[in-house]
């Protein structure tokens, strides 16, 4: 193994994954605290994460684009309101070229584990490149995982003879860039947000025969990607604010509803509007099978940019009999019809109640370790873990809200570095969440989830499909924001801290001082007589404050 040196004085972050959370928390070191040793490990070859990744035709955002993009780092050109993976992915990689994180990346390398070093105040991490199989190994005071919820493909091994078919098979998050579809039949496994976007795309050529299997009907909104002007770029590029009032009233019109309580009547009604909707875009032959049997919200609601308009198509069907076998050269059906295809495509979503790698904190404590105690997916306000010191998740459990993900990593991120600041200037080694307050905000998350519609289906935002709700954050995005504007330090334990708690110490001196300047000036012009002037009520409170000061 190769071992890097480092000065024992000086501070390093490791930064896991160099997708949207990653990249945001790198250049927020660079920005906001002017710190820049860190490495960010990227098993990738290239940034973008998901959007790296995900090459599959028709990869977009739900979000509208000018949302799903940095506050920071506004974009004018974006070609239509929901932006494609290309450009998504483009964007990204400009930013890392912006802020200078190549040199920061190191790509190809996959970290296998993580381990706390309590006498050191330090992780000691394993590395791998995933070509030569080489290992490294280094140390960070700061671990940030940026990996999020959903970084491992889903296959659906419980189906009989996945691994039989001998024509080509691939997860829609694998999409090979040499896949010629051309006069195939190709069998799309799964009717989620991933399917509704590629089939609409690939059964533009009339000579690709696509069959659609549904096991589980989902509700679709409408999200229809609208053009931008040249006049609106323009606009946006060269007059002040107009971009981001913009963009503030996409934040207003995609958070407001939400962020009010509905009654059964309001949901009745919603429930209705989105079963119009799919009936009236659909073909009559398949009204008995599209409107679902749970409520809108308990599973992720698909954006549909075509999907229902595309099954008009000749070439496209859906396929509700169930699968009950897969074989060699195609699907047999649960009604025993054999369906050849040249083609399968799973479009089956994520594995998201596993941490993908090995991190242990204080006495053997471990992520995945804790997540299994404690049923599922959990964490204090998505992001800190008990008995892991100076580890830090970005978009993990019940971070889910309906804001674009860019906001949340972007609010994540800004809570992080209050965390971590005091340990990269030295004023403190570590700081751990309590397990006693993490139990407390986990019990009353947990309590709202279960009277939501979150509970009332199989979803993979619970643990094993039926238990824990580990993904939806239940309250509005408002509330996200208030708990995440600034730690609540009583909460964590700070070992090294001294200079930190005295540092904190003279900063609420100096905020009572000021607060009692103005009450004790306020005081002395209230209460003044005739006799006294304001010169010398002045004079007389400053001289109070100043033998106060003396004393501390």
């Amino acid at each position: 193994m190769i071992i890097f040196n480092m000065s024992e004085l000086q501070r390093r972050v490791a930064i896991i994954g160099a997708g949207i959370s990653g990249l945001t928390q790198a250049i927020a070191l660079k920005t906001k605290l002017d710190f820049h040793n860190f490495t960010i490990f990227e098993k990738g070859s290239e940034v973008g994460g998901v959007w790296r990744a995900n090459k599959y035709p028709g990869c977009s955002s739900d979000v509208e684009i000018h949302w799903y993009s940095l506050s920071t780092d506004l974009y004018p050109y974006w070609n239509k309101s929901h932006g494609l993976q290309p450009e998504i992915q483009a964007y990204w990689i400009e930013l890392s070229r912006k802020y200078n994180l190549y040199p920061h990346i190191a790509f190809n390398t996959k970290v296998l584990s993580a381990e706390w070093d309590d006498t050191k105040q330090q992780y000691t991490i394993v590395a791998e490149d995933i070509f030569s199989g080489k290992r490294t190994t280094s140390v960070a005071h700061v671990v940030i995982s940026a990996l999020g919820l959903l970084e491992a493909p889903k296959m659906p091994y419980e189906i009989p003879g996945v691994g039989k078919f001998q024509g080509a098979s691939f997860h829609s998050a694998q999409w090979p860039g040499s896949i010629d579809l051309q006069n195939k039949r190709v069998a799309v496994i799964g009717n989620a947000s991933s399917g509704a976007q590629f089939i609409p795309c690939v059964s533009e050529d009339p000579s690709v025969e696509v069959v659609n299997f549904i096991r589980t009907p989902t509700w679709f909104n409408t999200r229809p990607h609208i053009p931008y002007s040249d006049t609106a770029k323009w606009m946006f590029a060269n007059i002040p604010l107009v971009m981001r009032l913009h963009r503030a009233w996409i934040v207003f019109r995609s958070v407001a509803p939400f962020d009010l309580p509905m009654g059964d009547k309001a949901l009745q009604k919603q429930r209705d509007a989105m079963t119009r909707y799919i009936l009236d875009n659909i073909p009559d032959r398949y009204h008995s099978h599209m409107i679902p049997d749970h409520p809108p919200g308990c599973k992720r609601t698909v954006a549909d940019s075509g999907f229902l308009k595309s099954l008009y198509r000749s070439n496209v069907t859906l396929n509700f009999d169930g699968i009950a076998e897969v074989v060699e050269n195609g699907i047999i059906t649960k009604t025993g019809e054999m369906l050849p295809f040249n083609v399968i495509v799973y479009a089956t979503g994520f594995i998201g109640e596993r941490y993908p790698m090995h991190v242990r904190g204080l006495n053997g404590a471990t992520v995945q370790g804790y997540y299994d105690a404690h049923g599922g997916p959990t964490a204090y306000l998505g992001a800190a873990i008990p008995d892991t010191p100076n580890f830090y998740l970005i978009n993990g459990p019940n971070t889910g809200t309906r804001a674009s993900a860019v906001f949340i990593a972007e609010m994540q991120v800004a809570y992080i570095l209050r965390l971590i600041g005091p340990v990269l200037t030295g004023s403190a080694s570590s700081f751990t969440i309590k397990a006693t307050p993490t139990d407390v905000y986990n019990a009353k998350l947990q309590e709202e989830l279960s009277r939501s519609v979150h509970v009332r289906c199989y979803s993979w935002t619970r643990a094993n499909g039926t238990g824990k709700v580990f993904y939806p954050f239940p309250w509005p995005t408002t509330v996200w924001w208030w708990m995440l504007r600034r730690p609540n330090w009583d909460h964590y334990m700070a070992v090294g801290a001294k200079k930190w708690v005295w540092a904190r110490r003279m900063k609420a001196v100096k905020k009572f001082l000021k607060c009692s300047a103005v009450l004790m000036l306020l005081w002395s012009y209230i209460s003044g007589s005739a006799q006294r002037t304001w010169w010398q009520a002045t004079t007389a409170t400053c001289g109070y404050l100043s033998k106060f000061a003396f004393r501390l």
